[in-house]
């Protein structure tokens, strides 16, 4: 079955860390770049990082630069979100993608990260 599963979200106090992971399965993951996206209520859904297939290369929104790192371990399947001095206006549906150079795209279901004190 092919699909992405997201974990690690949850309830933070502002200034926190949180990691989110993403496990992929039934589909050749090494093949594919990978992003993190997120989607705040009333907004459109947005990049926020993403990764080639090999891990080589990074990208950030600007609006997450120096505190989000992406990161993948293509032995487990996995990708990750390291997302450090977090704010309110972090708080939002995180989710991950898989695109492959065919135009093949996977998307999980998202995991909800909230920024309160």
């Amino acid at each position: 079955q092919v699909q992405l599963v997201e974990s690690g979200g949850g309830l933070v106090q502002p200034g926190g860390s949180l990691r989110l992971s993403c496990a992929a399965s039934g589909f050749p993951f090494s093949s594919y770049s990978m992003s993190w996206h997120r989607q705040i209520p009333g907004k459109e859904r947005e990049l926020v990082a993403a990764i080639t297939s090999d891990g080589g290369s990074t990208n950030y929104a600007d609006f997450v630069k120096g505190r989000f790192t992406i990161s993948r371990d293509n032995a487990k399947n996995m990708v990750y979100l390291q997302m450090n001095s977090l704010k309110p206006e972090d708080t939002a549906v995180y989710s991950c993608q898989a695109d492959s150079e065919d135009a093949h795209h996977v998307w999980g279901r998202g995991t909800q990260v909230t920024v309160s004190s």
